[in-house]
């Protein structure tokens, strides 16, 4: 876990500024068990040889108690549920297909039985053995319990969970990532060359229809909305919110939608910025902006500072400058367009909302699939992975193939079963063109979310507590 969160460390030390002052952006010691003076308790918590130490309910119990954690984590403070036990799967194949019932945290509580009963019965074995000669009979024996179950497993699985890769929708995409590096950002002329390499990897191939264009969050610092005072538009093209759309449009085909990140403000009545939104925007080929989705679950101390009222008088800041807070947007939404004169629904999460399993989808109107773009480059060479693994369990989790835009990598098209179709490995120039993955019909976990991980878990930890409630009753 702290490795894989190092990345942290790195943006934590050195922040960046992003343009008109407006930033996106411990492990405790356990308790030390001392069994001194506790020679009792300590002789029931470590094992015997014959492995009497690690019983059932012991494994119950944690694997439930596992799966409260890491729910607990998705919320408490904000949450931060980075790197869940359940990534370990995504590139086993069927491993990971119970996050279609059990989600993400119930899959965590999964690897953990499998574990302890594993071990369990392993340790039974190797007892057993030692006590009696070993002969090729019983060896055979031994390795039929072990590889039988395995098989069966492999061989009826994949007809419980379907075909590993759905078909394509008739909807074509194209995801461009340019490879400009955030520390790039306030260097002369970074603007330019940034577009420069976003129209190359968007202009339409010949013989593409209308398509959806994806670009990353913060993909470009123009403001695409009207109403804002003039000094917010005077650097972006024409000195206005149509200028800079114009714009993007001449790298568009006829029918195109382009979605991008852009910053959205809220100007008070004096007009100054009291705060800003980290949105995605929909435009079409004519320059009409169609829609806009506001980032819900924001980082804190990134984007903005949590208990203002209570830090800012203690001298605490943001970790990453800018001036004003990013507002929250409502939650999970689904984006109607209309591409080629049929409807489309886009479901975004952007950035590190995707890691939130449960809290992805907006469950009153399904999307048909979901855009999660991103600025990776904040996060060096580990962050980027670890995100792209969590981006595929929500696509196992909801059926719902999972489209990631960044700026250096890892952009990526997720089918269904959360199986990559087409990426851009980090630090590479490129596009992808392909069509979209079908979506599946809702999974158990799509129609009732973290009910099944967390009843699941208090599940286990009631029946490992039944020995002892049966051992206090016949007392």
């Amino acid at each position: 876990c702290a490795w894989g969160a190092w990345w942290i460390g790195r943006l934590v030390a050195k922040p960046l500024p992003l343009r008109g002052g407006v930033g996106v952006g411990a492990v405790s010691q356990p308790p030390r068990l001392d069994d001194s003076h506790h020679p009792s308790a300590a002789s029931r918590l470590r094992p015997s040889p014959e492995g009497e130490g690690l019983k059932v309910p012991i494994i119950l119990a944690f694997a439930g108690c596992w799966i409260v954690t890491e729910w607990l984590r998705s919320w408490v403070f904000t949450g931060y549920v980075w790197n869940p036990l359940a990534v370990v799967t995504t590139d086993g194949g069927w491993l990971s297909k119970p996050g279609a019932y059990v989600g993400t945290y119930g899959q965590s509580g999964l690897i953990i039985l499998a574990i302890g009963f594993a071990m369990l019965f392993a340790r039974h074995v190797l007892h057993e053995l030692g006590k009696k000669p070993l002969t090729f009979k019983r060896v055979v024996f031994v390795i039929a319990f072990f590889v039988l179950p395995e098989i069966i497993v492999i061989v009826a699985l994949p007809y419980l969970i379907g075909p590993s890769v759905p078909k394509t929708q008739n909807v074509t995409i194209t995801i461009a990532q340019p490879n400009r590096p955030q520390n790039e950002k306030d260097l002369p002329g970074y603007e330019e060359i940034n577009f420069a390499k976003l129209a190359t990897n968007s202009y339409p191939l010949p013989g593409q229809g209308p398509r959806l264009i994806l670009w990353s969050e913060d993909a470009l610092p123009y403001y695409l909305e009207d109403g804002y005072p003039f000094r917010f538009y005077h650097f972006q093209p024409g000195g206005s919110a149509p200028g800079a759309r114009n714009r993007l449009t001449t790298l568009m085909g006829e029918g195109d939608i382009l979605l991008l990140g852009s910053n959205r403000l809220v100007i008070d009545q004096d007009g100054q910025m009291a705060a800003a939104r980290n949105s995605m925007t929909a435009m079409d080929a004519r320059g009409r902006v169609l829609g806009n989705y506001d980032k819900a679950h924001l980082v804190p101390y990134g984007e903005y500072l949590p208990l203002k009222w209570l830090l800012t008088p203690l001298g605490l800041s943001r970790l990453v400058p800018g001036d004003v807070d990013f507002l929250p947007g409502p939650g999970p939404q689904t984006m109607m367009l209309k591409l080629d004169g049929r409807p489309v629904k886009v479901g975004l999460q952007i950035c590190y909302e995707i890691i939130f399993s449960g809290q992805v989808v907006d469950r009153t109107n399904r999307p048909d699939f979901l855009f999660n773009p991103s600025n990776d480059s904040w996060f060096g060479t580990v962050g980027p992975p670890q995100f792209l693994a969590q981006a595929r369990l929500r696509a196992i989790e909801e059926g719902l193939p999972v489209l990631r835009a960044t700026p250096t990598g890892i952009s990526a098209v997720i089918d269904a079963n959360g199986q990559i179709v087409a990426s851009i490995g980090m630090g590479k120039t490129g596009r992808i063109d392909t069509q979209l993955p079908a979506a599946k019909a809702p999974t158990l976990f799509a129609l009732y979310g973290n009910i099944l991980p967390v009843g699941f878990a208090l599940l286990l930890i009631a029946v490992a507590l039944l020995p002892l409630a049966r051992s206090r009753t016949s007392r």
